[in-house]
Protein backbone atom coordinates (compact mmCIF):
# COMPACT_ATOMS: atom_id res chain seq x y z
CA UNK A 1 0.00 0.00 0.00
CA UNK A 2 1.52 3.30 -1.14
CA UNK A 3 0.06 5.81 1.33
CA UNK A 4 2.15 8.98 1.52
CA UNK A 5 0.25 10.25 4.58
CA UNK A 6 -0.24 7.73 7.37
CA UNK A 7 -0.46 7.79 11.18
CA UNK A 8 0.77 9.49 13.29
CA UNK A 9 -0.11 12.12 10.67
CA UNK A 10 -3.64 13.20 11.54
CA UNK A 11 -4.68 15.12 8.41
CA UNK A 12 -7.79 14.11 6.48
CA UNK A 13 -5.93 11.97 3.91
CA UNK A 14 -4.77 9.57 6.64
CA UNK A 15 -8.10 8.03 7.51
CA UNK A 16 -8.99 6.28 4.25
CA UNK A 17 -5.84 4.09 4.07
CA UNK A 18 -6.02 3.57 7.85
CA UNK A 19 -9.54 2.13 7.60
CA UNK A 20 -8.45 -0.28 4.88
CA UNK A 21 -5.33 -1.33 6.79
CA UNK A 22 -7.48 -2.11 9.83
CA UNK A 23 -10.01 -4.28 7.97
CA UNK A 24 -8.03 -5.98 5.20
CA UNK A 25 -6.63 -8.72 7.51
CA UNK A 26 -10.18 -9.92 8.26
CA UNK A 27 -10.59 -10.38 4.50
CA UNK A 28 -7.42 -12.46 4.17
CA UNK A 29 -5.05 -9.67 3.10
CA UNK A 30 -1.95 -8.54 5.02
CA UNK A 31 -0.90 -5.02 3.99
CA UNK A 32 2.57 -3.50 4.04
CA UNK A 33 2.48 0.30 4.00
CA UNK A 34 5.00 2.55 2.24
CA UNK A 35 4.60 6.01 3.78
CA UNK A 36 6.50 9.28 3.89
CA UNK A 37 8.64 10.08 6.92
CA UNK A 38 8.09 13.83 7.24
CA UNK A 39 10.33 16.23 9.09
CA UNK A 40 7.25 17.84 10.60
CA UNK A 41 3.75 16.43 10.80
CA UNK A 42 0.93 18.70 9.67
CA UNK A 43 -1.27 17.36 12.48
CA UNK A 44 0.65 15.07 14.81
CA UNK A 45 -1.77 12.58 16.39
CA UNK A 46 0.00 9.58 18.03
CA UNK A 47 -3.37 8.15 19.12
CA UNK A 48 -4.00 7.11 15.52
CA UNK A 49 -1.00 4.77 15.60
CA UNK A 50 -2.80 2.69 18.23
CA UNK A 51 -5.45 1.89 15.61
CA UNK A 52 -2.94 0.27 13.24
CA UNK A 53 -2.86 -3.56 13.62
CA UNK A 54 0.37 -4.87 15.13
CA UNK A 55 0.81 -7.19 12.14
CA UNK A 56 1.09 -4.25 9.73
CA UNK A 57 4.60 -3.39 8.58
CA UNK A 58 5.09 0.33 7.95
CA UNK A 59 8.08 1.36 5.84
CA UNK A 60 8.72 5.08 6.22
CA UNK A 61 10.71 6.75 3.46
CA UNK A 62 12.34 10.14 3.99
CA UNK A 63 11.61 12.79 1.36
CA UNK A 64 15.03 13.86 -0.08
CA UNK A 65 13.94 17.29 -1.40
CA UNK A 66 15.93 19.98 0.44
CA UNK A 67 13.77 22.80 -0.90
CA UNK A 68 10.65 21.06 0.42
CA UNK A 69 12.40 20.52 3.75
CA UNK A 70 13.18 24.24 3.94
CA UNK A 71 9.52 25.09 3.25
CA UNK A 72 8.26 22.58 5.82
CA UNK A 73 10.59 23.97 8.48
CA UNK A 74 9.47 27.51 7.67
CA UNK A 75 5.77 26.53 7.79
CA UNK A 76 6.34 24.73 11.09
CA UNK A 77 7.96 27.80 12.64
CA UNK A 78 5.17 30.05 11.37
CA UNK A 79 2.53 27.71 12.75
CA UNK A 80 4.17 27.75 16.17
CA UNK A 81 4.29 31.56 16.12
CA UNK A 82 0.70 32.04 15.00
CA UNK A 83 -0.69 29.49 17.48
CA UNK A 84 0.21 31.76 20.41
CA UNK A 85 0.23 35.18 18.72
CA UNK A 86 -2.27 37.88 19.58
CA UNK A 87 -4.73 39.24 17.02
CA UNK A 88 -2.64 42.41 16.68
CA UNK A 89 0.54 40.47 15.92
CA UNK A 90 -1.31 38.25 13.42
CA UNK A 91 -2.58 41.32 11.58
CA UNK A 92 0.96 42.73 11.38
CA UNK A 93 2.22 39.41 10.01
CA UNK A 94 -0.52 39.40 7.36
CA UNK A 95 0.39 42.94 6.31
CA UNK A 96 4.06 41.94 6.02
CA UNK A 97 3.17 38.90 3.90
CA UNK A 98 1.09 41.08 1.58
CA UNK A 99 3.83 43.60 0.75
CA UNK A 100 4.41 44.06 -2.96
CA UNK A 101 8.00 42.81 -3.32
CA UNK A 102 7.39 39.80 -1.08
CA UNK A 103 4.23 38.97 -3.05
CA UNK A 104 6.07 39.25 -6.39
CA UNK A 105 8.88 37.00 -5.16
CA UNK A 106 6.45 34.45 -3.75
CA UNK A 107 4.48 34.29 -7.01
CA UNK A 108 7.68 33.90 -9.05
CA UNK A 109 8.81 30.99 -6.86
CA UNK A 110 5.42 29.32 -7.14
CA UNK A 111 5.45 29.62 -10.93
CA UNK A 112 8.91 28.08 -11.04
CA UNK A 113 7.72 25.21 -8.83
CA UNK A 114 4.78 24.68 -11.18
CA UNK A 115 7.21 24.20 -14.08
CA UNK A 116 9.84 22.06 -12.33
CA UNK A 117 7.77 19.70 -10.21
CA UNK A 118 6.00 16.88 -12.02
CA UNK A 119 3.48 15.55 -11.30
CA UNK A 120 3.45 17.41 -7.97
CA UNK A 121 5.83 18.84 -5.34
CA UNK A 122 6.55 15.32 -4.01
CA UNK A 123 8.19 14.09 -7.23
CA UNK A 124 11.59 13.50 -5.60
CA UNK A 125 9.96 11.00 -3.24
CA UNK A 126 9.17 8.74 -6.21
CA UNK A 127 12.61 7.15 -6.57
CA UNK A 128 13.37 6.28 -2.90
CA UNK A 129 9.78 5.18 -2.32
CA UNK A 130 9.95 2.91 -5.37
CA UNK A 131 13.20 1.34 -4.16
CA UNK A 132 11.79 0.75 -0.68
CA UNK A 133 8.60 -0.68 -2.16
CA UNK A 134 10.51 -3.08 -4.43
CA UNK A 135 12.40 -4.46 -1.43
CA UNK A 136 9.21 -4.78 0.64
CA UNK A 137 7.38 -6.39 -2.27
CA UNK A 138 10.05 -9.06 -2.65
CA UNK A 139 10.46 -9.55 1.11
CA UNK A 140 6.76 -10.03 1.79
CA UNK A 141 5.84 -11.69 -1.54
CA UNK A 142 3.19 -9.07 -2.23
CA UNK A 143 0.60 -9.97 -4.86
CA UNK A 144 -0.72 -6.53 -5.77
CA UNK A 145 0.12 -2.84 -5.32
CA UNK A 146 -2.47 -0.29 -4.10
CA UNK A 147 -1.75 3.44 -4.14
CA UNK A 148 -3.86 6.33 -2.90
CA UNK A 149 -3.54 9.91 -4.07
CA UNK A 150 -2.80 12.67 -3.56
CA UNK A 151 -0.05 13.28 -3.65
CA UNK A 152 -0.15 11.97 -7.19
CA UNK A 153 3.50 10.96 -7.07
CA UNK A 154 2.21 7.95 -5.10
CA UNK A 155 0.43 6.71 -8.22
CA UNK A 156 3.67 6.92 -10.16
CA UNK A 157 5.39 4.87 -7.44
CA UNK A 158 2.74 2.18 -7.94
CA UNK A 159 3.24 2.15 -11.71
CA UNK A 160 7.04 2.03 -11.37
CA UNK A 161 6.79 -0.77 -8.82
CA UNK A 162 4.54 -2.72 -11.18
CA UNK A 163 7.04 -2.31 -14.02
CA UNK A 164 9.90 -3.46 -11.78
CA UNK A 165 8.18 -6.47 -10.19
CA UNK A 166 5.40 -7.47 -12.58
CA UNK A 167 2.73 -7.07 -9.89
CA UNK A 168 -0.53 -5.41 -10.97
CA UNK A 169 -1.42 -2.05 -9.47
CA UNK A 170 -4.68 -0.48 -8.28
CA UNK A 171 -5.20 3.29 -8.12
CA UNK A 172 -7.32 4.92 -5.41
CA UNK A 173 -8.50 8.54 -5.81
CA UNK A 174 -9.26 10.63 -2.73
CA UNK A 175 -9.51 13.72 -4.94
CA UNK A 176 -10.19 14.36 -8.62
CA UNK A 177 -6.74 15.05 -10.05
CA UNK A 178 -6.75 17.04 -13.34
CA UNK A 179 -10.52 17.60 -13.00
CA UNK A 180 -10.47 19.78 -9.89
CA UNK A 181 -8.30 22.87 -10.08
CA UNK A 182 -6.27 22.34 -6.92
CA UNK A 183 -3.77 24.89 -5.62
CA UNK A 184 -0.71 23.40 -7.31
CA UNK A 185 -2.32 22.88 -10.72
CA UNK A 186 -3.52 26.49 -10.58
CA UNK A 187 0.10 27.72 -10.70
CA UNK A 188 1.14 25.32 -13.46
CA UNK A 189 1.33 26.55 -17.06
CA UNK A 190 -1.16 25.12 -19.54
CA UNK A 191 1.36 22.75 -21.12
CA UNK A 192 2.27 21.34 -17.69
CA UNK A 193 -1.36 20.56 -16.94
CA UNK A 194 -1.58 18.81 -20.32
CA UNK A 195 1.47 16.79 -19.28
CA UNK A 196 -0.39 15.73 -16.12
CA UNK A 197 -3.33 14.54 -18.21
CA UNK A 198 -1.09 12.46 -20.47
CA UNK A 199 0.52 10.86 -17.42
CA UNK A 200 -2.85 10.10 -15.84
CA UNK A 201 -4.14 8.58 -19.07
CA UNK A 202 -1.10 6.29 -19.11
CA UNK A 203 -1.67 5.33 -15.46
CA UNK A 204 -5.33 4.55 -16.17
CA UNK A 205 -4.48 2.29 -19.09
CA UNK A 206 -1.99 0.21 -17.07
CA UNK A 207 -4.02 -0.25 -13.89
CA UNK A 208 -5.79 -3.45 -12.87
CA UNK A 209 -8.51 -1.31 -11.26
CA UNK A 210 -9.31 2.36 -10.63
CA UNK A 211 -11.17 3.29 -7.44
CA UNK A 212 -13.25 6.47 -7.56
CA UNK A 213 -15.64 7.89 -4.96
CA UNK A 214 -18.83 8.67 -6.87
CA UNK A 215 -20.59 7.64 -10.05
CA UNK A 216 -20.59 11.29 -11.18
CA UNK A 217 -16.82 11.42 -10.65
CA UNK A 218 -16.40 8.22 -12.66
CA UNK A 219 -18.59 9.65 -15.43
CA UNK A 220 -16.47 12.80 -15.54
CA UNK A 221 -13.22 10.83 -15.83
CA UNK A 222 -14.75 8.43 -18.35
CA UNK A 223 -15.65 11.34 -20.63
CA UNK A 224 -12.41 13.25 -20.04
CA UNK A 225 -10.17 10.24 -20.82
CA UNK A 226 -11.88 8.39 -23.69
CA UNK A 227 -10.32 5.00 -24.30
CA UNK A 228 -8.15 5.09 -21.16
CA UNK A 229 -10.79 4.00 -18.64
CA UNK A 230 -12.54 0.69 -19.14
CA UNK A 231 -15.91 0.69 -17.26
CA UNK A 232 -15.33 -2.82 -15.92
CA UNK A 233 -12.14 -1.65 -14.18
CA UNK A 234 -13.86 1.17 -12.29
CA UNK A 235 -14.83 0.53 -8.66
CA UNK A 236 -16.94 3.05 -6.73
CA UNK A 237 -15.83 3.30 -3.10
CA UNK A 238 -16.62 6.58 -1.33
CA UNK A 239 -15.05 7.55 1.98
CA UNK A 240 -16.64 6.02 5.05
CA UNK A 241 -16.54 5.45 8.78
CA UNK A 242 -14.96 2.82 11.03
CA UNK A 243 -16.87 0.85 13.63
CA UNK A 244 -20.57 0.77 14.41
CA UNK A 245 -22.84 3.81 14.60
CA UNK A 246 -23.01 5.30 18.08
CA UNK A 247 -26.28 5.14 19.99
CA UNK A 248 -27.96 8.52 20.34
CA UNK A 249 -28.58 9.83 23.83
CA UNK A 250 -29.68 13.44 24.00
CA UNK A 251 -26.86 15.35 25.71
CA UNK A 252 -27.59 17.60 28.62
CA UNK A 253 -27.33 21.38 28.43
CA UNK A 254 -29.37 24.53 28.60
CA UNK A 255 -28.77 25.28 24.90
CA UNK A 256 -28.90 23.30 21.67
CA UNK A 257 -25.24 22.79 20.70
CA UNK A 258 -24.36 22.50 17.01
CA UNK A 259 -20.74 21.47 16.34
CA UNK A 260 -18.47 21.89 13.31
CA UNK A 261 -15.07 20.17 13.34
CA UNK A 262 -12.20 20.52 10.91
CA UNK A 263 -10.80 22.96 8.40
CA UNK A 264 -13.12 25.87 7.57
CA UNK A 265 -11.20 28.13 5.19
CA UNK A 266 -12.51 26.76 1.87
CA UNK A 267 -15.96 25.94 3.17
CA UNK A 268 -19.10 28.04 2.79
CA UNK A 269 -19.47 29.39 6.34
CA UNK A 270 -20.24 33.07 5.70
CA UNK A 271 -23.94 32.54 5.06
CA UNK A 272 -24.20 30.53 8.29
CA UNK A 273 -22.92 33.51 10.27
CA UNK A 274 -25.24 35.84 8.34
CA UNK A 275 -28.17 33.54 9.15
CA UNK A 276 -27.28 33.44 12.85
CA UNK A 277 -27.15 37.26 12.92
CA UNK A 278 -30.54 37.40 11.16
CA UNK A 279 -31.96 34.83 13.58
CA UNK A 280 -30.77 36.88 16.55
CA UNK A 281 -32.43 40.02 15.15
CA UNK A 282 -35.73 38.47 14.09
CA UNK A 283 -36.19 35.65 16.61
CA UNK A 284 -34.08 36.34 19.71
CA UNK A 285 -36.03 33.78 21.73
CA UNK A 286 -34.82 31.05 19.33
CA UNK A 287 -31.26 32.40 19.06
CA UNK A 288 -30.71 32.41 22.81
CA UNK A 289 -31.34 28.67 22.89
CA UNK A 290 -28.66 28.00 20.25
CA UNK A 291 -24.90 27.57 20.48
CA UNK A 292 -22.76 26.94 17.37
CA UNK A 293 -19.19 25.74 18.02
CA UNK A 294 -16.41 25.69 15.39
CA UNK A 295 -13.36 23.53 16.18
CA UNK A 296 -10.32 23.30 13.89
CA UNK A 297 -8.00 25.30 11.68
CA UNK A 298 -8.74 28.88 10.60
CA UNK A 299 -11.34 29.33 13.33
CA UNK A 300 -9.79 32.73 14.08
CA UNK A 301 -11.55 33.98 10.95
CA UNK A 302 -14.84 32.67 12.31
CA UNK A 303 -14.28 34.38 15.67
CA UNK A 304 -13.43 37.68 13.98
CA UNK A 305 -16.50 37.57 11.71
CA UNK A 306 -18.74 36.59 14.64
CA UNK A 307 -17.49 39.59 16.63
CA UNK A 308 -18.22 41.94 13.73
CA UNK A 309 -21.74 40.48 13.38
CA UNK A 310 -22.42 40.68 17.12
CA UNK A 311 -23.08 36.98 17.58
CA UNK A 312 -20.28 35.98 19.96
CA UNK A 313 -22.97 34.92 22.42
CA UNK A 314 -24.03 32.25 19.90
CA UNK A 315 -20.75 31.34 18.16
CA UNK A 316 -17.76 29.77 19.95
CA UNK A 317 -14.42 28.75 18.44
CA UNK A 318 -11.56 26.44 19.34
CA UNK A 319 -8.32 25.48 17.64
CA UNK A 320 -7.18 22.10 16.30
CA UNK A 321 -7.81 19.08 18.55
CA UNK A 322 -6.86 15.41 18.29
CA UNK A 323 -9.00 12.84 16.49
CA UNK A 324 -9.97 11.37 19.87
CA UNK A 325 -10.98 14.74 21.28
CA UNK A 326 -12.90 15.58 18.13
CA UNK A 327 -14.92 12.38 18.52
CA UNK A 328 -15.64 13.23 22.16
CA UNK A 329 -16.90 16.70 21.27
CA UNK A 330 -19.11 15.27 18.54
CA UNK A 331 -20.64 12.77 20.96
CA UNK A 332 -21.56 15.63 23.31
CA UNK A 333 -23.20 17.79 20.64
CA UNK A 334 -26.91 17.86 19.90
CA UNK A 335 -26.28 18.18 16.15
CA UNK A 336 -23.38 18.39 13.70
CA UNK A 337 -22.92 21.14 11.11
CA UNK A 338 -21.88 20.09 7.60
CA UNK A 339 -20.70 22.83 5.23
CA UNK A 340 -20.28 22.70 1.47
CA UNK A 341 -17.11 23.57 -0.43
CA UNK A 342 -17.07 27.03 -1.98
CA UNK A 343 -17.78 27.15 -5.75
CA UNK A 344 -14.96 26.10 -8.03
CA UNK A 345 -14.19 23.47 -10.62
CA UNK A 346 -15.09 20.07 -9.19
CA UNK A 347 -16.30 21.45 -5.85
CA UNK A 348 -19.23 19.02 -5.95
CA UNK A 349 -16.83 16.15 -5.08
CA UNK A 350 -15.15 17.89 -2.16
CA UNK A 351 -15.45 17.11 1.54
CA UNK A 352 -15.23 13.85 3.52
CA UNK A 353 -16.39 15.03 6.94
CA UNK A 354 -19.88 13.67 6.37
CA UNK A 355 -18.82 10.05 6.91
CA UNK A 356 -17.36 10.65 10.35
CA UNK A 357 -20.57 12.47 11.19
CA UNK A 358 -22.64 9.45 10.14
CA UNK A 359 -20.64 7.27 12.52
CA UNK A 360 -21.31 9.52 15.51
CA UNK A 361 -25.07 9.07 15.09
CA UNK A 362 -26.19 12.65 15.61
CA UNK A 363 -28.62 14.85 13.65
CA UNK A 364 -26.75 16.51 10.78
CA UNK A 365 -27.44 20.08 9.73
CA UNK A 366 -26.34 20.40 6.09
CA UNK A 367 -25.64 23.84 4.63
CA UNK A 368 -24.72 22.70 1.15
CA UNK A 369 -24.76 23.45 -2.57
CA UNK A 370 -26.03 20.79 -4.98
CA UNK A 371 -23.12 18.40 -4.36
CA UNK A 372 -22.38 14.79 -3.45
CA UNK A 373 -22.74 15.49 0.28
CA UNK A 374 -26.30 16.63 -0.27
CA UNK A 375 -27.06 13.44 -2.23
CA UNK A 376 -25.61 11.29 0.55
CA UNK A 377 -27.63 13.04 3.25
CA UNK A 378 -30.80 12.53 1.25
CA UNK A 379 -29.95 8.87 0.66
CA UNK A 380 -29.76 8.25 4.42
CA UNK A 381 -33.00 10.09 5.15
CA UNK A 382 -31.69 13.43 6.42
CA UNK A 383 -34.09 16.33 5.78
CA UNK A 384 -32.30 19.09 7.71
CA UNK A 385 -30.64 20.56 4.62
CA UNK A 386 -30.47 24.19 3.46
CA UNK A 387 -29.02 25.74 0.33
CA UNK A 388 -25.58 27.17 1.11
CA UNK A 389 -26.43 30.46 -0.60
CA UNK A 390 -29.80 31.02 1.06
CA UNK A 391 -29.73 32.88 4.38
CA UNK A 392 -33.50 32.44 4.84
CA UNK A 393 -33.30 28.66 4.38
CA UNK A 394 -30.49 28.45 6.95
CA UNK A 395 -32.51 30.53 9.43
CA UNK A 396 -35.46 28.18 9.01
CA UNK A 397 -33.15 25.19 9.39
CA UNK A 398 -31.79 26.39 12.74
CA UNK A 399 -35.32 27.14 13.94
CA UNK A 400 -36.43 23.62 12.97
CA UNK A 401 -33.51 22.18 14.91
CA UNK A 402 -34.12 24.29 18.04
CA UNK A 403 -37.84 23.46 17.96
CA UNK A 404 -37.03 19.73 17.80
CA UNK A 405 -34.56 20.10 20.68
CA UNK A 406 -37.07 22.09 22.71
CA UNK A 407 -39.73 19.44 22.18
CA UNK A 408 -37.38 16.54 22.95
CA UNK A 409 -37.80 15.32 19.38
CA UNK A 410 -34.18 15.30 18.12
CA UNK A 411 -34.21 11.51 17.42
CA UNK A 412 -36.67 12.19 14.58
CA UNK A 413 -33.88 14.03 12.75
CA UNK A 414 -31.33 11.19 12.89
CA UNK A 415 -29.93 9.56 9.72
CA UNK A 416 -31.30 6.08 8.99
CA UNK A 417 -28.67 3.68 10.47
CA UNK A 418 -29.62 0.93 8.04
CA UNK A 419 -28.93 3.17 5.04
CA UNK A 420 -25.67 4.38 6.63
CA UNK A 421 -24.18 0.86 6.66
CA UNK A 422 -23.21 1.11 2.99
CA UNK A 423 -20.58 3.64 4.10
CA UNK A 424 -19.09 1.38 6.78
CA UNK A 425 -15.43 0.32 6.57
CA UNK A 426 -16.47 -3.35 6.53
CA UNK A 427 -18.60 -2.91 3.42
CA UNK A 428 -16.02 -0.76 1.67
CA UNK A 429 -13.15 -3.14 2.41
CA UNK A 430 -15.13 -5.93 0.75
CA UNK A 431 -15.43 -3.66 -2.28
CA UNK A 432 -11.68 -2.94 -2.15
CA UNK A 433 -10.81 -6.65 -2.08
CA UNK A 434 -12.71 -7.15 -5.34
CA UNK A 435 -10.59 -4.39 -6.91
CA UNK A 436 -7.36 -5.95 -5.58
CA UNK A 437 -8.32 -9.34 -6.99
CA UNK A 438 -9.43 -7.98 -10.36
CA UNK A 439 -13.04 -9.10 -9.84
CA UNK A 440 -16.17 -7.20 -10.99
CA UNK A 441 -17.06 -4.19 -8.85
CA UNK A 442 -19.44 -4.52 -5.93
CA UNK A 443 -21.11 -1.30 -7.15
CA UNK A 444 -20.60 -1.30 -10.94
CA UNK A 445 -20.14 1.90 -12.90
CA UNK A 446 -22.57 2.29 -15.80
CA UNK A 447 -21.44 4.89 -18.38
CA UNK A 448 -24.11 7.45 -19.18
CA UNK A 449 -26.29 6.57 -16.17
CA UNK A 450 -25.64 9.96 -14.57
CA UNK A 451 -24.57 13.44 -15.61
CA UNK A 452 -21.38 15.23 -14.69
CA UNK A 453 -21.57 18.14 -12.20
CA UNK A 454 -22.30 21.64 -13.54
CA UNK A 455 -18.85 22.98 -12.61
CA UNK A 456 -17.19 20.48 -14.98
CA UNK A 457 -19.54 20.58 -17.96
CA UNK A 458 -17.74 23.29 -19.87
CA UNK A 459 -14.34 21.91 -18.95
CA UNK A 460 -15.07 18.33 -20.01
CA UNK A 461 -17.68 18.99 -22.69
CA UNK A 462 -16.89 18.01 -26.29
CA UNK A 463 -15.51 21.48 -27.06
CA UNK A 464 -14.26 22.65 -23.66
CA UNK A 465 -11.94 19.71 -23.00
CA UNK A 466 -10.63 19.46 -26.56
CA UNK A 467 -9.90 23.18 -26.75
CA UNK A 468 -7.71 23.02 -23.67
CA UNK A 469 -6.07 19.80 -24.76
CA UNK A 470 -5.24 20.91 -28.30
CA UNK A 471 -4.01 24.31 -27.13
CA UNK A 472 -1.60 22.73 -24.68
CA UNK A 473 -0.22 19.81 -26.69
CA UNK A 474 1.67 21.98 -29.14
CA UNK A 475 3.37 23.88 -26.31
CA UNK A 476 4.41 20.93 -24.17
CA UNK A 477 4.52 17.79 -26.31
CA UNK A 478 8.28 17.28 -26.60
CA UNK A 479 9.17 17.98 -22.96
CA UNK A 480 6.15 16.04 -21.73
CA UNK A 481 7.10 13.01 -23.81
CA UNK A 482 10.62 12.90 -22.35
CA UNK A 483 9.28 13.04 -18.80
CA UNK A 484 6.67 10.35 -19.47
CA UNK A 485 9.30 7.98 -20.86
CA UNK A 486 11.27 8.35 -17.64
CA UNK A 487 8.36 7.16 -15.50
CA UNK A 488 7.69 10.57 -14.04
CA UNK A 489 11.14 10.99 -12.49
Amino acid sequence: MIAYVFPPEGSAGTHRPLRFVRHLPTCGWLPTVIACKPRHYERYDPELLKLVPSTTEIVRVRHPDRWLAFQQNRTHRQREKTSTASTEILERMQVAEGRLMRSILRNAIHKLEGIIYYPDPDMLWIRPATEAAVQACDRNRAEVVWATGGPWSSLVVARNLSLRTGRPYVLDFRDSWTLENDGFQAIQPVWARARNRRLLGSLFRGARAIILRYSTEAEAYYRAYPGALMPERIHLIPNGYDGSIDAFEVPRGDRCTVLYTGYVHHYWYETVLEALAALKRSKPNIAQKLRVVFVGESTRDIAKAAAISGITDIVETRGVVSFKESNRLQSEAHALLLLGWKPGRGHEFRGSKIFGYLKVGRPIVGVLPDDENRKILRSVGVRTIADAGSTSEIVNLFQLLVDAWDAGNLPSLLPDPGECKKYSAEYQTQALVRALEGLPALDPFVPGACTIPPSLREFIGPEGWMKRRSASLSAGHVFGRVIDDNNGQ
